[in-house]
């Protein structure tokens, strides 16, 4: 099963050109709470929705034509988040290359609580 990716650059762009406006794309961050609060932080506009039982409920009652970009340290549980959500029927579900990790190199706003 394929994965589609995308690039921090591409999703940063995407995000800069929709301004405030996410309707057409959400972000799930599929990390601990821990994490998603930490150093590396999140992604303004973000869903934290850990990977595991709780991914998997939301999956089962999303909308399965809404785009999605998975999102997590370093793009290992979000590839998986996306391989369950394509098992799930979703068309429009995307994995993050490099997670938060590449999203700090390249200097990219993030938030932190």
């Amino acid at each position: 099963m394929n994965t589609i990716e995308i690039t921090t650059e591409q999703l940063f762009a995407h995000l800069a050109e929709s301004g405030e406006s996410q309707k057409n794309l959400r972000i799930v961050d599929v990390r601990r709470a821990d994490e998603y609060n930490n150093e590396l932080g999140h992604i303004k506009g973000a869903e934290l929705i850990t990977l595991g039982p709780e991914l998997t409920t939301f999956l089962e009652q999303a909308d399965r034509s809404q785009a999605i970009v998975f999102v997590c340290r370093s793009g290992v549980r979000s590839e998986a988040a996306t391989q369950e959500s394509i098992k799930l029927g979703f068309r429009f579900t995307m994995n993050l290359i490099g997670g938060m990790i590449d999203w700090n190199e390249k200097k990219l706003p993030v938030v932190k609580s």
